[in-house]
């Protein structure tokens, strides 16, 4: 199997799909499947080797060198790639399937298009890009690439691999795609979250949350996570509370981040919230295990893996209903759903902070659902499964 996607591991400032495409493919090959992936080297420039494979825990990844002249036709860059074009033209008989991650960059479309001129099977995943309120951002750019390639890219797949039941019922029948709607939900490990540090490993990190009750956002600050939404809900709440804190650890994404100081400074909780950038390894382990409630309000969101972290870690989550996991998280009282606005959010972040009862309750129904649905040893067994499909149809 090729997987094309326009950035990769260990690109971490793209955020979920960096981590949820290697989670994937290493998954894939514990069972079997050989994966290559091409890449561009965007966002590690100097870090890894040029259009050469390399092995990255059992994946095969070659980064093609890109130029970024053209970067400014879409918001995570263009990442134009004459010579991951040649690799496509030479190489892409040798697969029995292609997987293509994306939707507005070169490589995405350049790919599907070479699948469909050498008559090889392919799936494209569009990680919430087509939802309708990310469809409105930059729209007319966006409109022009959607009809001049990625509407015929993902029309004239095999089929397109959604992650959430919601994102495909939002995007496949509104866009009028005939070809098959595959769900299969990403996933992780669990048992990397069965020993993990816990509240004093938090604290020495951190000693300003020493005492405190945290709320904690995990994910890339940018505009559609909601963060306005979250300040100033945890600012009402701060104003008679003095115990809370809230915690914004995340990458920033094209210097979205001085609003979220200002929103910060504008209502006057400066003095309680912490913004310690991306965080990994242990020091993320010791948030996850040590925060109070964990807390996504996001306008739009495909996925959520950083949800799925949270839950399995045993933190008490928050959600908007823009998240795609939300029905599974409703309908299995894994966590409170919420709507993306102020007054319902702060009603949300109360009664999860205030009711140990509750919190216990959905944090041990979380532990269970992810476990059954969300484990990356299930998705591997389906991802194979819609693989073996597509070259069927085909």
């Amino acid at each position: 199997m090729l997987c094309v996607v326009p950035s990769y591991w260990p690109a971490f400032i793209f955020g979920g799909p960096v981590f949820s495409v290697h989670a994937m493919n290493k998954a894939l090959v514990a069972k079997g499947v050989e994966v290559t992936v091409y890449t561009t080297a965007a966002g590690l420039s100097g870090k890894v080797p040029l259009n050469l494979p390399v092995d990255v825990d059992g994946v095969k990844v070659t980064y093609f060198s890109h130029l970024r002249s053209l970067d400014f036709l879409t918001a995570t860059g263009w990442q134009f790639s004459p010579r991951l074009s040649s690799a496509l033209k030479r190489g892409l008989s040798a697969f029995d399937a292609v997987y293509i991650v994306g939707a507005w960059n070169y490589p995405t479309i350049i790919a599907a298009d070479y699948c469909r001129r050498h008559k090889i099977p392919y799936i494209v995943s569009p990680r919430g890009l087509l939802y309708p309120y990310s469809m409105k951002k930059g729209f007319w750019r966006k409109k022009l690439l959607y009809e001049l390639f990625v509407k015929s890219n993902f029309s004239r797949a095999q089929g397109v691999h959604y992650t959430t039941e919601d994102e495909a019922q939002k995007c496949h029948s509104s866009l009028g795609f005939k070809n098959k709607p595959f769900v299969i939900p990403l996933g992780i490990d669990p048992e990397e979250f069965d020993k993990l540090p816990g509240r004093l490993a938090m604290e020495g990190f951190y000693p300003q949350l020493k005492g405190k009750k945290v709320v904690l956002f995990l994910g890339r600050i940018t505009w559609k996570k909601g963060l306005d939404i979250l300040i100033k809900a945890f600012a009402n709440l701060a104003k008679t509370d003095d115990t809370l804190h809230l915690l914004i650890a995340g990458n920033d994404e094209a210097g979205y981040i001085s609003k979220v100081r200002g929103w910060i400074d504008d209502f006057g909780v400066s003095g309680k919230v912490t913004l310690p950038g991306l965080l990994r390894g242990e020091k993320k382990a010791a948030v996850l295990s040590g925060s109070d409630v964990f807390v996504l309000p996001s306008y739009s969101e495909n996925f959520g893996i950083a949800v799925l972290e949270a839950m399995a870690a045993g933190l008490a989550v928050i959600i908007s209903d823009q998240v795609g996991i939300y029905q599974d998280i409703a309908k299995h009282q894994a966590g409170l759903v919420v709507s993306a606005e102020v007054s319902s959010l702060e009603k949300g972040m109360q009664k999860m902070l205030n009711d140990q009862g509750l919190r216990k309750k959905m944090i041990d129904n979380a532990i269970i659902l992810v476990k059954d649905k969300f484990s990356l040893d299930r998705m591997a067994v389906d991802m194979v499964g819609m693989f073996e499909q597509s070259m069927v149809y085909h």
